[in-house]
């Protein structure tokens, strides 16, 4: 029964629709409006609250940080924790029902979960002057229709308390445009890098259940690493 619904889902896996056909025309104006203004949204409280569980650790921790944003289910943080074993890997997701979801193999040692909106935990974090080495954002949202870009990262007002936390930053995606937009930003926030362009990539192994699912069907997956 699991192997069947598994394939049905598969199968359902569309390719994203859009009414834009390329970056949208008013990127450079929103993302230069993010860069030199100051987000003032009040903090959720829930976001401080497990921002303040957490920062202890965080800061008695002396090995690299490491976020997974939107990590959902918390699969991709169980991978990058495995793979960077010296490091402290925080995945944070708004769902506690994603969250929530096990597996049968237990949490690393070296990786935390953490329920809270990537927009405050970012701003917080950049509060308090934490740096990232490694900064993971595996299939976001795309907010697809034109008039969603504000809600894409690269569009967003958090956008600057993202870059503020360093590190390289990892996309993947299988929306060709929200890469190409996802660059484009940056290269406008950090004008003095080399242009980079999304990559096409096969996954040599899931990061993520939307990874599975999307490859599995047959649909493009882009990557694009930003340095800083």
């Amino acid at each position: 029964m699991k192997a069947t619904k598994l394939a049905l889902e598969t199968a359902r896996s569309r390719c994203i629709q859009s009414n834009q056909d390329g970056m949208h025309p008013k990127l450079e104006t929103i993302v230069n409006k993010h860069l030199n203004t100051h987000y003032q949204r009040p903090i959720a409280n829930h976001t401080q609250q497990a921002f303040d569980a957490i920062r202890k650790q965080v800061e008695q921790h002396t090995a690299p940080l490491i976020f997974d944003s939107c990590c959902g289910t918390g699969l991709s943080t169980r991978h990058i924790a495995q793979n960077h074993p010296e490091a402290l890997v925080i995945g944070i997701d708004r769902s506690a029902k994603r969250l929530s979801k096990t597996y049968s193999e237990a949490l690393p040692d070296n990786a935390r979960l953490v329920q809270a909106e990537c927009a405050d935990f970012w701003r917080l974090a950049q509060q308090a002057q934490w740096k990232l080495s490694q900064h993971f954002l595996l299939y976001p949202n795309p907010y697809p229709k034109s008039s969603q870009l504000k809600r894409r990262w690269h569009a967003h007002p958090s956008y600057p308390s993202l870059l503020a936390l360093g590190g390289t930053i990892e996309l993947r995606t299988n929306w060709l445009i929200y890469a190409q937009e996802f660059c484009h930003t940056f290269q406008i926030a950090v004008p003095k890098q080399p242009k980079i362009s999304p990559e096409l990539f096969t996954p040599k192994d899931y990061w993520t259940l939307f990874e599975k699912k999307y490859h599995q069907s047959g649909q493009n997956l882009y990557f694009c690493r930003l340095y800083q």
